[in-house]
């Protein structure tokens, strides 16, 4: 289990250089992409806020997501990820949201293995979704799953405005 506190300095530090604003919106890390945001000093300065989404009446109520993307594909679909990550970013006003939704385990879910991740970025230059194949226990999934938010928002954020 690797520690993301070095990718959420990384990315604070980033945002707060640009002046951009970010927001997450979580479902298996169930609040702790936030937490490792706001465990940086300075946070304040670029973090907007985030949505923990873990079932899905919050998911289409509170983020938008399409009830009927929910029922035909499940919770832990690529398209569930952008569309949360649009919600958040939508919802919570910010330059750029991350989103995490997969499966930790113990056992799998929506036709899922355990350690499949989705995560979603929101971003002034479009959309994208990056797949994760995670090892190891629930907490590892669930570590590696921020972790590799983190860094992808970050990487993200450092492009152009016309090359994503």
């Amino acid at each position: 289990m690797t520690d993301p506190q070095p990718a959420a300095r990384a990315l604070v530090e980033e945002a707060v250089r640009r002046e951009l604003t970010i927001g997450t919106a979580e479902s298996l890390t169930g609040g702790a992409l936030a937490a490792a945001l706001v465990d940086v000093p300075g946070a304040s300065a670029c973090f907007e806020g985030g949505v923990v989404s873990y079932s899905n009446h919050v998911k289409t109520e509170v983020l938008g997501v399409p009830a009927r993307l929910l029922a035909e594909r499940g919770s832990v679909d690529p398209d569930v990820a952008l569309a949360m990550a649009e919600g958040a970013r939508r919802r919570l006003g910010t330059d750029w949201a991350v989103s995490t939704t997969g499966v930790a385990g113990p056992a799998p879910h929506d036709g899922k293995a355990v350690g499949t991740v989705y995560l979603g970025i929101a971003g002034p230059t479009g959309s994208a979704v990056h797949e994760l194949a995670a090892t190891g226990t629930r907490a590892a999934i669930r570590a590696d799953a921020v972790r590799v938010s983190l860094e992808r928002l970050a990487a993200a954020m450092r492009l152009p405005a016309n090359s994503q």
